[in-house]
């Protein structure tokens, strides 16, 4: 790898040569502006205002503009005789843990490589030492025409090096934050919580920029002469007004991504709200139905099991047929019950007036009977007195 600039680490007495070298790259597609008439490339030229001309890279340097218009050049040798000791130089000035680097500081990385088999003894010594330590370095450097903030720790059996943005560089994170205070439910953060544990960790090696390799799709095909292939539709997002829907939906999608069952337990379950039991069934329900009938659909929709816990929202129609079912049946069965009770009642009073109408005429008759025996017996002794 080319190095981009040459100096020394200073580590108090010692002096370590190094070479500094990009320690990432961009795989970013690069465009051309054209003219859309005629796809001609539109080109920036350097030109020089004094001479009208075009000028080479060569032939150009850096210079000050003062405040009335007049350039003042800077050469290279000017800038390397600044009056600081980190022209050249990567000064260690501390050790510290590495949680005290805020990553909002954090900017471009570079490696450290060894200048020299002089090096390789201070460069491992460094190394080593700031793994047994296990802190990070803070040095100063200048690059680019500018002193910068720099990190160096160990990567692999390297030093690296991350460029920091100075303290006063970072803006306080003032406006940001809602202003309106918020009540966060216990619920809502172990529906979070369990969010976060179905999502997982992720190796970073696995990741990869999908956008890049959709341009490349397309340019190849405007290579080929082909229609480029069509975005899909986006999903059809809905107004998200309940935040307690919306993460249980998130642990279902996430679970279910992941090939696990919409209803496994894990460290949170979804919130199913019962529907209330309605008091009477509709009328005329269970019209002609036996009691013993009632009682068994009432039984067979008692051993039914229950919905799980975290069976979806959906599922409540469900639950509701299931609940009207019963309510039928019990009511069928008390109406059934109440019927019988009230045939039995019915069937006894009549069985009770029938028999006190027979008890009724059979003395009806008997007192009918009776006025002729006694006429009888009046005839009898009638006859007797005329003999």
């Amino acid at each position: 790898m080319r190095s981009i600039w040459n100096g020394a680490i200073s580590f108090g007495l010692v002096s370590i040569p190094i070479k500094l070298v990009n320690a990432t790259e961009s795989h970013a597609i690069a465009f051309r502006q054209i003219h859309t008439q005629d796809n001609g490339r539109i080109r920036y030229r350097k030109v020089c205002e004094l001479e009208e001309r075009e000028v080479g890279q060569a032939e150009i340097g850096k210079g000050y503009e003062d405040a009335d218009g007049t350039i003042i050049p800077i050469t290279e040798e000017d800038l390397s005789h600044l009056p600081i000791p980190t022209a050249r130089t990567i000064e260690i000035v501390a050790f510290v843990p590495a949680d005290r680097i805020d990553p909002l500081q954090m900017g471009a990385a570079y490696y450290l490589a060894a200048g020299g088999a002089p090096a390789a003894k201070p460069y491992t010594l460094l190394r080593e030492a700031l793994k047994r330590s296990n802190k990070v370095a803070i040095a100063k450097f200048a690059l680019r025409g500018r002193e910068r903030l720099g990190m160096l720790r160990v990567v692999g059996d390297a030093i690296a090096m991350h460029a920091l943005l100075w303290p006063d560089e970072v803006r306080a994170p003032e406006g940001v934050a809602p202003e309106a205070e918020i009540t966060i439910r216990d619920k809502e953060l172990d529906l979070a919580d369990a969010l976060m544990d179905t999502l997982g960790e992720v190796d970073l090696e696995d990741l990869h920029d999908g956008y890049q390799e959709a341009l490349e799709e397309v340019i190849a095909a405007k290579t080929a002469g082909e229609v480029p292939p069509e975005a899909p539709a986006p999903a059809a997002g809905g107004k998200v007004l309940d935040l307690m829907a919306a993460l249980e939906s998130s642990v279902r999608a996430a679970r279910e991504s992941r090939g696990a069952e919409p209803g496994a337990e894990s460290g949170a379950e979804a919130e199913v709200r019962p529907l209330a039991r309605r008091r009477a069934a509709p009328k005329g329900a269970g019209d002609g139905m036996s009691a013993k009938t009632a009682a068994a659909q009432e039984e067979g929709a008692a051993r039914k099991p229950a919905p799980r816990a975290g069976a979806e929202a959906v599922q409540d129609g469900a639950g509701s047929k299931k609940s009207t079912a019963k309510a039928r049946a019990r009511a069928t069965a008390t109406k059934a019950t109440k019927a019988t009770a009230k045939t039995a009642t019915k069937a006894t009073a009549k069985k009770a007036t029938k028999a006190t109408a027979e008890r009724a005429a059979k003395g009806t008759k008997e007192v009918k009977g009776a006025p002729p025996r006694k006429t009888a017996a009046r005839k009898a002794s009638a006859r007797k007195r005329s003999a």
